[in-house]
């Protein structure tokens, strides 16, 4: 089977920053492997925001190679409030004060006196409870609270560490009533729809409530189809939609809270994506058993049939250092062993000081793991479960291919998509041969650049199956592809030309139809 990186298929994700935020760094992440890159709302403004879109669509066009942007919300972060330059450093024992008001933190004049702050979420002096943990800077600082005033929440530092503005305050025993959206993020909804981003992520969500929140506000604003407020199904699957599909914006849960475990089989109802967060996830559970949770994420998004991607911390040694540890090597191996979706970096490429070496190592532990189940277990793992139980066409369809694609070992897999459910059950029965997505939608084939072994290509509406395959035949011999007279399984409608349907599976040799 072909192996280079026309086929990738486990996906690379890359957060865009200052260190690629320029079109030829941009174009050569394409060229290394990056399928979906993600834009921060966290940091910069609307107008670098833009900048780096543009820049994205132009460097894949120009490559004519389709890339997905995902604009990940901040969501209801709550950070220390302004600490004097410099910071503070909190010791064993030391009380500290966090008061409503803003305040510019100092130095206390003796060890004796407390600390005093403030934070951006002034509630949680009437919502931390005495005996719950105050986490702060990624549990670097860790907290407990002794007692809780009108005006002031009062804690004793366990773990100590330098403090400064704007860290991170993360609340893992308190239920917060934070909404799941701040006005800040409906913002970033308003623009990434006004710039048609292919997905958004949903940070700290804690129940399906959360993601239903995001989901009134896309169909208010024309970007997702009302019934799915009725009917959970995800855009990235519905063949029966009100809206035109180069439209919709599904939604990537985070799951980053220990209430998101709770509740994941609610979260997995409304949403149309999952990654793993493991930076929060991490700070607010126990951090031995992020591993165990990561598999289990995993396993359970393959049995309702929804994409997953795994995220944090994945080469971070890459941010400062040109080569990997070990431990990174096997941490990225195992996800792909998992069977995620797609892998992404954050600081190492949004920051960091080999942004290309990150991806290429990347793409290779990718490319030798890939290979490795192809050889060795190329029915595993099975596909998902509950679509068919559920006696979606769609799916049972995709069933069929995985059991046709092994008995006959073809080349590759080809659907013809003007939606992108056939795509999505197709990727998710993990099969190790390229899948082709033959669209005339650029936001399907986008969409479709986050799957599983998904290759998104370009064709126009063909009015016939004859003229499909005979289009099909001349890209896959052009493109050096395949062979004259190698088998491949073509997913197709019949008609053709009719939107949505899926309901014919052949045997093709390349060739034939020329």
């Amino acid at each position: 089977m072909n192996t280079d990186q026309s086929f990738l298929l486990t996906k690379i994700m890359a957060t865009l920053g200052p260190a690629t935020s320029e079109p030829e760094t941009i174009e050569r992440l394409i060229t290394e492997g990056v399928r979906i890159f993600r834009v921060n709302f966290s940091h910069g403004t609307f107008d670098q925001h833009q900048s780096l879109v543009t820049r994205v669509r132009q460097c894949s066009d120009n490559l004519g190679i389709p890339v997905a942007v995902v604009g990940d919300l901040c969501g209801p972060k709550i950070r220390v409030g302004t600490v004097v330059e410099g910071g503070i450093a909190l010791s064993h024992d030391q009380q500290v004060l966090f008061q409503r008001e803003p305040i510019e933190a100092q130095p206390p004049d003796s060890p004796d006196e407390p600390v005093i702050l403030s934070s951006t979420f002034p509630a949680m002096i009437d919502e931390v409870e005495p005996g719950q943990r105050v986490l702060l800077d990624d549990g670097f600082v860790k907290l407990t609270c002794i007692e809780r005033k009108e005006d002031c929440l009062v804690c004793r530092v366990l773990e100590g560490e330098r403090i400064s503005t704007g860290k991170g305050i993360n609340l893992p025993d308190t239920p917060l009533s934070v909404p799941a959206l701040t006005e800040k993020d409906r913002a970033c909804v308003e623009f990434a729809v006004q710039h048609r981003f292919d997905y958004l992520a949903l940070s700290f969500v804690r129940t399906g409530e959360d993601i239903r929140q995001l989901k009134q506000q896309l169909v208010d604003l024309g970007a997702r189809p009302s019934s799915d407020l009725l009917i959970p199904d995800s855009p990235l699957l519905n063949s029966a939609i009100e809206i035109e599909a180069d439209d919709i914006i599904p939604i990537i849960t985070k799951i980053e809270k220990p209430q998101a475990i709770e509740n994941l089989d609610d979260i997995l109802r409304e949403t149309d994506a999952v990654m793993v967060a493991r930076g929060d996830l991490g700070v607010e559970m126990d951090l031995a058993e992020v591993a165990v949770l990561q598999k289990h994420i995993i396993q359970k998004c393959q049995h309702v049939g929804l994409p997953v991607i795994v995220a944090t911390q994945m080469l971070q040694s890459m941010i400062e250092s040109s080569t990997p540890t070990r431990a990174e090597v096997s941490d990225v191996a195992n996800a792909i062993f998992d069977g995620a979706d797609a892998v992404m970096l954050s600081g190492e490429t949004a920051v960091g000081k080999h942004p290309i070496a990150a991806v290429r190592m990347m793409r290779r532990i990718a490319e030798k793991v890939n290979k490795h189940i192809y050889q060795t277990a190329p029915l595993s793992p099975t596909g998902p479960s509950l679509p068919i139980e559920q006696k979606r066409r769609a799916a049972a369809l995709a069933h069929g291919v995985r059991t046709m694609a092994c008995d006959l070992d073809v080349k590759l897999i080809v659907v013809w998509a003007q939606l992108s459910g056939g795509a999505v059950y197709l990727s998710q029965q993990r099969l190790p041969r390229p899948i082709l997505v033959c669209s005339p939608s650029p936001a399907i084939r986008q969409r479709a650049s986050l799957l599983y072994g998904v290759t998104p290509v370009a064709m126009e509406q063909p009015q016939s199956s004859h003229e499909f395959l005979q289009r099909l035949d001349n890209l896959l011999l052009d493109q050096k592809w395949t062979q004259e007279g190698d088998g491949i399984i073509v997913v197709s409608g019949l008609p053709i030309t009719q939107v949505g349907l899926a309901n014919q599976v052949s045997v093709h040799y390349v060739g034939e139809a020329l």
